[in-house]
């Protein structure tokens, strides 16, 4: 017979990726990288950087938006990171 006793502990919550496109160069992106990894250690949110000179379609896609944050894949914001905002979105 299987056991239907509740769980106390339920599923671990799923751990939020924080993605950071950026530039070599860029004063903006060294100052988001400063919020994103405050927040993240605050979240526990993992944190990716990507760098557009690296990758054509992040190019394409983002380069007069540089520094741009992804949460869980979502663009979440670009130039400048609010950290509240971003730490809402992660919680």
């Amino acid at each position: 017979m299987a056991d239907m006793t509740p769980s106390s502990t339920g599923p671990a919550p799923a751990v939020r990726t924080v993605t950071l496109i950026v530039k070599p160069g860029c004063h903006l992106c060294d100052d988001a990288r400063q919020v994103v990894a405050k927040v993240a250690a605050e979240t526990g949110a993992r944190v990716t950087e990507q760098d557009i000179t690296r990758d054509a379609a992040l190019y394409d896609r983002y380069w007069e938006q540089i520094p741009v944050v992804l949460v869980d894949g979502e663009q979440h914001t670009f130039w400048r990171v609010d950290e509240a905002r971003l730490r809402a979105a992660l919680t």
